[in-house]
């Protein structure tokens, strides 16, 4: 990874593009802007079901500016693409994914970072998802479960944090339905709340549970941010 590359992070608010990010910067690189893309019809981070007002909090307590784009699945890389390109008339010059080990993940990455003249990195991929998960608890970070596939999770598995803990119950339940640990075929999804490239922690006060076409769904309604 080159030092002094001025990015964006392919922002979700989940720990892969959090750790994607703190594994950039220890790099060298410099974030200039997160990207977060928001599902136009029900209003919410695509994947992982948040409030939008959630990831810009993040954004927050990182201190790095954030652009958020409204989309859907079938418009995502053309809306992907002009929010890219807005960015490069800002400097930046590479754009940080979270990807780990998804070839076709990977390839549509590379093509559309190509297509943009834009440098492709992914500072996680090909790592082994355990000791990633391991690294992630061990550097400081906080996260915990906000979305999670039904036919595998009950809804007990909502709201708990990443933890030594649960990546033994991930084991666990791998082991009768093959869960990849990391969650990257969008098995579950997190949000991270701490960590040490955070300057405020961000502490949830109210939540309910949801379910939504499958997903079970941490709905956030209140938090505050928490000095460190």
């Amino acid at each position: 990874m080159s030092q002094g590359v001025k990015a964006a992070i392919s922002w979700s608010g989940g720990k892969d593009s959090c750790f994607s990010l703190y594994r950039a910067v220890s790099s060298g690189l410099q974030p200039c802007f997160l990207l977060n893309m928001v599902n136009r019809d029900a209003k919410r981070s695509m994947s992982h079901g948040l409030d939008p007002k959630l990831i810009a909090a993040q954004a927050e307590v990182l201190e790095i500016p954030i652009l958020q784009r409204e989309t859907t699945w079938d418009t995502y890389e053309q809306e992907f693409k002009v929010a890219v390109a807005e960015l490069k008339e800002q400097g930046v010059d590479g754009i940080v994914f979270g990807d780990i080990d998804i070839e076709e993940h990977k390839e549509w990455v590379e093509r559309v970072c190509g297509d943009l003249e834009v440098t492709a990195i992914s500072p996680l991929w090909r790592n082994e998802p355990h000791a990633l998960l391991n690294n992630f608890i061990q550097a400081g970070f906080e996260a915990i479960v906000v979305s999670a596939k039904a036919e595998f999770f009950g809804d007990e598995w909502l709201g708990k944090k990443v933890s030594q803990e649960f990546i033994k119950e991930l084991s666990r339940l791998n082991e009768e339905f093959n869960i990849h640990p990391c969650g990257e075929q969008g098995e579950y999804h997190t949000f991270v709340t701490d960590g040490p490239i955070f300057k405020r922690r961000i502490k949830i006060i109210d939540s309910h549970k949801v379910l939504r076409e499958g997903y079970r769904f941490l709905d956030i309604s209140r938090y505050e941010l928490e000095g460190k």
